[in-house]
């Protein structure tokens, strides 16, 4: 039987780390533990997100993503992105949010964590 399909965004590898919000880390660790459980992917977006994280941050999202793949940003997400804005779904300012559910919906996968 398949895994269920996960794409992940920044915002949930950094609350592995995010001692500021202990409730919210405390979750994010739990789902981590049963992350084996599903086929994890990362973005493009999510890619470049970590790489603008400070160093220490980057090298631990880093290292608990490494095995994940990695979906493309293509002219259909894009297309689907541009959509969604035009629609008023979402607004301009959050394209890379547009982009984090056009890649989930253009590659088929199940689940989409922010």
């Amino acid at each position: 039987m398949r895994r269920p399909s996960v794409h992940l965004d920044t915002s949930v590898i950094s609350a592995l780390f995010d001692e500021r919000t202990p409730e919210r880390q405390t979750l994010t660790e739990e789902f981590w533990e049963k992350i084996q459980d599903y086929d994890a992917y990362l973005s493009e977006i999510t890619e470049k997100e970590m790489e603008a994280a400070s160093e220490t941050l980057r090298e631990k999202m880093t290292q608990v993503t490494k095995d994940f793949r990695i979906l493309r940003i293509t002219e259909e997400v894009e297309s689907l992105a541009d959509e969604y804005i035009k629609q008023g779904v979402f607004p301009e300012r959050y394209r890379n949010d547009a982009l984090h559910v056009s890649v989930a919906t253009v590659n088929g996968i199940k689940y989409l964590l922010s």
